[in-house]
């Protein structure tokens, strides 16, 4: 018998950052493809995950070489980059997801994916800013959550629980986990994949590895490698998003809740189009 094939697609989150081990990344996905078997198992892992990626990224490049691959396994943890963008489009991003979940299924792969916390919120940003953010997010989310069920993924809930509140979980950029946050990730995958049978080794160790880094080595991550990291993700976001925020605070001073109204529309339309395609396909 060949050994397990776990292939991770996704961006920074999943490519480790916040985790470091010593010139490099290592992240939840590594942690985890430890635990899939016992250690005198072997566990073939490859990591495809690029910071900055976009779903777009995953379908047209990731999702190419993890099929050639062959695994048995494959994560899909990608979406929040899309709504740094000022490109940012909820049908787009569903037809994406929808068409790199069938990929998979139709290879008979087991796909992991998972709902994340908005950005705006984990980097504290004032609300005006934040809830544009949120609700692109949800958008997101709710459509992951919906595909997710559609095409029998392996679904993790991390968008809404408590470990998003505590700091020792987090990284100095307040986007990433740090090690403590990448174990958390780790672990709560491998408990769904040990429900379903395929994670027959350990579980990953909730305590950290490596200490913390210090509060010294934190601002001097933040005013140099931190500062270019989120620029470069928000050049193109921020003239929209400035023009976003003022759209929130003209709606919040009417006492409308349009705009909210009109992303869950946006989410349904995507999901609907999706079922007729699908719906003809069939035909």
């Amino acid at each position: 018998m060949r050994p397990l094939r776990f292939v991770a697609l996704g961006d920074s989150l999943t490519e480790g950052v916040g985790d470091p081990v010593g010139d490099r990344w290592r992240g939840w996905a590594a942690l985890l493809a430890r635990g899939l078997a016992p250690v005198d198992t072997a566990v073939e892992f490859t990591n495809l995950a690029l910071s900055g990626a976009q779903t777009r990224d995953v379908l047209e490049r990731q999702t190419t070489e993890a099929l050639a691959l062959r695994p048995d396994v494959v994560s899909v943890v990608i979406g929040v980059n899309d709504t740094l963008r000022c490109t940012f489009d909820i049908h787009s991003v569903a037809e994406r997801l929808d068409t790199v979940y069938s990929a998979f299924r139709a290879r008979d792969t087991l796909v992991m994916t998972a709902c994340l916390p908005d950005p705006g919120s984990m980097l504290g940003l004032p609300g005006a800013l934040a809830r544009p953010l949120a609700r692109r997010q949800r958008a997101v989310n709710t459509v992951v959550h919906a595909l997710s069920e559609r095409h029998g993924a392996l679904h993790l809930h991390a968008a809404e629980e408590e470990w998003l509140t505590d700091r020792a979980m987090w990284s100095a950029d307040r986007l990433h986990p740090g090690e403590r946050g990448h174990r958390q990730l780790a672990l709560r995958f491998h408990a769904l994949l040990a429900e379903r049978g395929i994670a027959t080794g350990a579980a990953p160790s909730a305590e950290p590895e490596f200490a913390a880094p210090t509060r010294s080595a934190s601002l001097w991550w933040l005013a140099t490698a931190g500062t270019g990291w989120v620029a470069r993700r928000c050049t193109d976001l921020l003239p929209q998003l400035l023009t976003l925020a003022a759209s929130e605070v003209r709606h919040r001073a009417r006492g409308t809740s349009r705009l909210d109204l009109s992303a869950a529309h946006a989410v349904s339309a995507a999901l609907a189009a999706l079922s007729v395609a699908e719906q003809a396909d069939a035909a």
